[in-house]
């Protein structure tokens, strides 16, 4: 078995829950994103939203600014410094397995 493999179970799984993984990837491409532009390009319910992002935030992975916008809340996400290096060596880890995973296919193929 090869490491790539071994390493699958290695994968860090705050970040590998498909939720965390659409919040996470949103706020890798931003600065940060508000509560409610990361409800609508997730598609997460609010309740959901607001659990992983707690989530997120305990493990040290984003950092949650509340405040208010005019009369209204308004929460304001970003990833933390943890959070990028956790996320890049995610995708580090997962391209090395999808590469491996490639390379097996199209050995047997040939």
């Amino acid at each position: 078995m090869s490491d790539e493999i071994r390493n699958l179970a290695n994968l860090d799984r705050i970040i590998h829950e498909p939720s965390r993984l659409a919040i996470v990837a949103v706020l890798s491409a931003c600065d940060s994103a508000d509560f409610n532009y990361l409800l609508n390009v997730t598609g997460l319910t609010k309740g959901n939203l607001s659990a992983q992002l707690g989530k997120l935030e305990e493990a040290g992975y984003i950092t949650i600014t509340k405040g208010f916008k005019g009369k209204y809340p308004h929460t304001l996400c970003s990833l933390s410094a943890d959070g990028q290096r956790a996320f890049k060596a995610y995708r580090e880890q997962y391209q090395a397995l999808t590469n491996h995973l490639d390379g097996s296919v199209n050995a047997a193929g040939t």
